[in-house]
């Protein structure tokens, strides 16, 4: 994929990076709370190995990522490791943590 700039890009393709093969099993609401200079949020539901993207919060998500837009983007694009940004409290990661690592592997970051 080619390096992304903004928030609203990396979810607006996230469905093309999904691998279904990756999601078996999982029924899950990942939410994205994306803080600084254009952030947002969104959430992304994975069932019956397909993924749904929104924009906005969800009431009763599975798991909650929150990260500031620049960090996330630098993550997107291979520039900053998922898990050395988590390590050094770049990512924090609210609920199930295995579904963090699933996240990584079905989408391919």
């Amino acid at each position: 994929m080619a390096k992304v700039t903004t928030i609203k890009e990396i979810f607006d393709n996230l469905g093309e990076g999904f691998h279904s093969d990756k999601a078996e099993g999982v029924d899950a609401v990942f939410q994205f709370d994306l803080t600084g200079d254009n952030g947002g949020q969104y959430w992304v539901k994975v069932a019956n190995k397909k993924a749904e993207v929104h924009e906005g919060k969800n009431d009763a998500p599975t798991m909650t990522l929150t990260v500031s837009a620049e960090d996330y983007i630098a993550v997107v694009n291979g520039e900053l490791p998922a898990m050395t940004a988590f390590m050094q409290g770049k990512i924090k990661v609210k609920g199930d943590m295995g579904l963090a690592l699933k996240l990584q592997a079905m989408f391919g970051l």
